[in-house]
């Protein structure tokens, strides 16, 4: 197990080079080096890591809330329906005619934000 666990740990420091040397190519420093002395300390580091594993955390959280949204806009999307139904039942004429021409507006609203999430998934993922 011991091998296993080194290995591992050479592959976690060399992924965490490889990011960092791409960030130095892109901003020209190291994004680490917060005091501008071209030396990355252990808090500096510490700090550097800890901002990217929130950041990641951010983005993981936000595309839940995407993904609950948009199922929560397919739920009311196939309630719709139900509710003119289950109004004329009643007898709420009034509210029946009033959701039925809500209807259309409603769909396309929709229908844009389950667009408008699928996309941007399809997009993330090129």
């Amino acid at each position: 197990m011991a091998p296993e666990r080194e290995r591992e740990a050479r592959s976690t420091e060399t992924a965490k080079e490889q990011v960092m040397e791409e960030e130095i190519k892109a901003s020209g420093h190291h994004p680490a080096d917060t005091n501008g002395d071209g030396k990355v300390s252990k808090q500096e580091e510490q700090m550097y890591l800890e901002f990217k594993r929130k950041e990641l955390e951010d983005a993981d959280a936000m595309r839940d809330a995407q993904r609950n949204m948009t199922w929560f806009a397919l739920g009311g999307l196939l309630l719709y329906p139900f509710a003119v139904v289950v109004a004329s039942l009643v007898g709420l004429d009034e509210a029946q005619k009033t959701l039925g021409s809500m209807a259309p507006t409603y769909f396309v609203a929709v229908a844009g934000i389950v667009a408008a999430f699928f996309g941007a998934q399809a997009m993330g993922k090129k």
